[in-house]
C-alpha cells in the first residue's frame, strides 16, 4: 500500500515538474538590443519582454533617446536579437544534477561511516587488529575475501570479480610496501 502511494506521488511529481517544462514564463522570452554610442548618446543595452516578430529597436528600445529623423539612423546601428530560454529545463536539469550529487555524499557517508561498522559485526573484531608488519598497509578488511570465498551460495561471476579485485589489491599492497618501506619505485 504504501509503495503504490510513493509510486503515485512520484508519478504526479514528475507530472507537475514537465507540465511547467513546456509553459513559458516571460522570462523565458525576450529581445536584446545592443545599441553602440551615437552622437552624444552612450551605448546601451536594451531589454524587452515582445515577440519575434516584434524584435527590432522601434519595439525595443524605450525611452528612445533620441528625436525624429535621427530615429531611424539610431536604430539602424542597433543589434537586435531575439533569445528564448527554457527555465522549466534548465530547473530540471539542476534538480537531476543536485540529486545525483545528494545520493554520491549519501554514498560517501556510508562508506565512511556505517561500511567499517558493518564489517566489524560481519567478520569480527580480531580480523580488524593490524600487526606490525601491516602498519603500512591501508586495507584492514584483506582477509575479507577468504570469508567471503568459503560461501557456496555465491554466483560463479561475483567470485571471479571478488578474486580479481583482491589480486589488485594484493598488488597495490606490495607496490606501497615497496615504495614506502624499502624506497624502490616498480616500473
Amino acid at each position: 500500500m504504501r509503495s503504490v502511494f510513493l509510486l503515485e506521488a512520484f508519478v504526479l511529481a514528475c507530472f507537475v515538474l514537465f507540465s511547467q517544462v513546456t509553459a513559458k514564463n516571460a522570462e523565458d522570452i525576450r529581445c536584446k538590443c545592443i545599441c553602440p554610442p551615437y552622437k552624444e548618446i552612450k551605448g546601451q543595452i536594451y531589454n524587452n519582454n515582445v515577440s519575434l516578430k516584434d524584435c527590432n529597436c522601434l519595439h525595443v528600445v524605450d525611452p528612445m533617446p533620441v528625436d525624429g529623423k535621427d530615429v531611424e539612423a539610431y536604430c539602424l546601428r542597433c543589434e537586435c536579437k531575439y533569445e528564448e530560454r527554457s527555465s522549466g529545463t534548465i530547473r530540471v536539469t539542476i534538480i537531476m544534477y543536485l540529486s545525483i550529487l545528494g545520493l554520491l555524499l549519501l554514498y560517501m557517508v556510508y562508506l565512511t561511516l556505517l561500511e567499517p561498522i558493518l564489517k566489524r559485526r560481519l567478520f569480527g573484531h580480531s580480523q580488524l587488529i593490524q600487526s606490525d608488519d601491516d602498519v603500512g598497509d591501508q586495507q584492514p578488511f584483506a582477509n575479507a575475501h577468504n570469508v567471503l570465498s568459503r560461501s557456496q551460495s555465491r554466483p560463479n561471476m561475483l567470485n571471479k570479480v571478488e578474486h580479481a579485485q583482491q589480486r589488485w589489491r594484493r598488488q597495490v599492497q606490495e607496490q606501497r610496501k615497496s615504495v614506502f618501506d624499502r624506497h624502490v619505485v616498480l616500473s
